[in-house]
């Protein structure tokens, strides 16, 4: 599955356009890296600019904006609202899907680390990249800004991470890997400010003052250091406060949710819904302000269908919508994920064959170019085969007297429907693969140089396509389990979908394994040749075995 992750670059200038547009310009440049705001401010002379990409082109997109920035930014004649102490201020690396911390964190290295060696500029590493605890606040680091580092920067406690000891016209920069933010509001039904912050400090992680209520004036109440005693909110990891919109005529409850893996949307919207239920109030909607990992709305679209009782195992489609419908986020203007999810977003203007429907994918298939082909034909089927299988857990979840199998027949349902995601995302890449392979052989061959460079392309795309329908079938081979699971005990007036099911996932294991096989033909690498070879053969005898266990039991039920 796609690995993506965000980075925010904070650049030193908020005013000139033409400065700000070569730098955003020089990050465009970069294939895999996709341009998703850029926020301008001239009080702050700052600009604020959001990139999401594969690590590889995140990181090279992230140091072309910093070149340029250097190039162009003079921090001896900076000025501006905001703390500051470079050209690139800072540059975070915020993981949004299929990228582990540690990768972030190696993301952050990367870049620190050309930074410091291509452009001679002192890199510093903070929040989960930071290798010295004590330096991973960033406030901590900037301390001081531009016209105190000079100085600082002498001292042994603050030696960069990267790059030299010493302040250059684009000063020093912080790069690191933190939590994505979420900025998220609950809308009220009034127009209370005072109402409002009741409900922000109910839910926020720092609550409120413990106060003495026997007091005119509500007295705080110390403890035995003299300090204010505080009474912790509901959730952790969020800032909140209430405040009034005169665009809507209402109240909100502003929140920042900063680690959206231990309270995420769904938790901070139940949580303002029963505080304000209890002071009297309803939350009638909320709203997302910026952009969301898409994992924010499927999240709480399983948590709906749970409090329903319902089984999970729906379309990633069907879970945001029904999580957008849950906790209103359409009351003050339309949701639209296309707009506001960043998986989303990034794929509106690529091609893919699943934007056709059957009708077109046929056709397309049919036509004289050679893809799709029988590669992505075969990741098709085998989605088809985990989605009858899925079908007939949803199924079986719904039946009537079965009630105590709901989590159960859920469970497969979820399973069923990453299954089928997997291989959807094959369908499109089988076809990326080849044309990888087109591409290699589009290569100049005129000199030596340019021939061996050419062949080594060639090798490395060619076992790519071996590799990708390689996956097809492993990913495939799992919804056995699935199908004998529902084959035994699921609905029995489904037990023929099982079946079909079962012959799709056959037909996509064995269409897969020969363009494995056709692949292979054409690599020079022995060793990989037979290593692939022999997984081949062997997730086809275990198919084989695998299709005929089920199909007894699907003829027995059939009768």
């Amino acid at each position: 599955m796609q690995k993506l992750i965000e980075c925010v670059p904070n650049f030193s200038e908020g005013r000139d356009e033409n400065v700000i547009r070569q730098i955003t310009d020089a990050i465009k440049s970069v294939d895999g890296a996709t341009l998703l705001d850029v926020d301008p401010g001239a009080t702050t002379n700052r600009t604020v600019v959001t990139l999401v990409g594969n690590p590889e082109a995140a990181v090279e997109a992230a140091f072309r904006g910093i070149r340029k920035a250097a190039e162009l930014i003079d921090m001896r004649k900076h000025k501006g609202a905001h703390p500051r102490m470079g050209a690139t201020d800072v540059c975070p690396f915020i993981p949004v899907s299929n990228v582990s911390w540690e990768e972030a964190i190696e993301c952050a290295n990367k870049l620190g680390k050309r930074v410091g060696d291509e452009l001679g500029i002192p890199v510093y590493l903070y929040e989960k990249a930071a290798k010295d605890k004590s330096r991973s606040n960033l406030a901590v680091i900037r301390g001081g800004e531009y016209e105190g580092f000079a100085e600082k920067i002498k001292k042994p406690e603050w030696k960069p991470d990267y790059g030299p000891a010493k302040i250059g016209n684009a000063g020093a920069t912080v790069v690191g890997a933190r939590e994505f933010l979420v900025a998220y509001n609950a809308n009220l039904n009034t127009k209370s400010v005072r109402r409002a912050n009741s409900v922000a400090f109910d839910v926020r992680e720092q609550g409120r003052f413990k106060t003495d209520d026997g007091t005119p004036n509500g007295t705080k109440i110390l403890d035995k250091n003299g300090d204010p005693i505080r009474e912790p909110g509901m959730l952790k990891h969020v800032k909140a406060i209430g405040w009034f919109v005169k665009e809507y005529g209402i109240a909100q409850v502003s929140m920042n949710l900063t680690n959206i893996d231990e309270t995420p949307l769904h938790a901070a919207f139940d949580a303002c819904v029963e505080s304000a239920y209890k002071r009297g109030m309803r939350v009638t909607g909320s709203e997302i302000v910026g952009m969301v990992p898409k994992r924010c709305l499927t999240d709480a679209g399983r948590y709906f269908l749970r409090k329903q009782k319902w089984s999970e195992g729906v379309s990633e489609e069907e879970l945001m919508d029904i999580a957008v419908k849950s906790m209103g986020l359409s009351e003050l203007r339309p949701f639209d994920p296309s707009e506001k999810v960043i998986e989303l977003k990034i794929q509106g203007d690529s091609k893919s064959l699943l934007k056709m429907n059957l009708r077109e994918f046929c056709n397309e298939t049919l036509s004289d170019s050679p893809a799709p082909g029988g590669g992505s034909v075969a990741a098709l089927m085998g989605a088809l085969g985990a989605s009858l299988g899925g079908m007939v857990a949803n199924l079986s979840a719904g039946k009537r007297g079965w009630d105590d199998k709901l989590q159960f027949f859920s469970d497969w349902a979820v399973k069923a429907q990453k299954l089928k995601d997997e291989l959807l995302f094959l369908v499109d890449e089988d076809t990326n693969a080849f044309n990888k392979v087109m591409d290699a052989f589009g290569l100049p061959k005129g000199s030596d140089e340019e021939k061996k460079a050419r062949s080594a392309a060639i090798e490395s795309a060619t076992k790519y396509a071996a590799e990708i329908p390689l996956k097809v079938m492993e990913t495939s081979s799992k919804s056995y389990e699935l199908l004998a699971e529902m084959a035994e005990k699921g609905n029995p007036a489904s037990v023929s979908d099982v079946g079909v099911g079962a012959l799709a996932t056959r037909a996509c294991v064995d269409g897969a394994a020969l363009n494995v096989r056709i692949n292979l033909a054409q690599l020079k690498d022995e060793k990989v040749k037979s290593d692939l070879s022999k997984k081949v053969e062997k997730l086809k005898a275990d198919s084989e075995s695998n299709f005929k266990k089920i199909d007894q039991i699907v003829q027995s039920k059939i009768g």
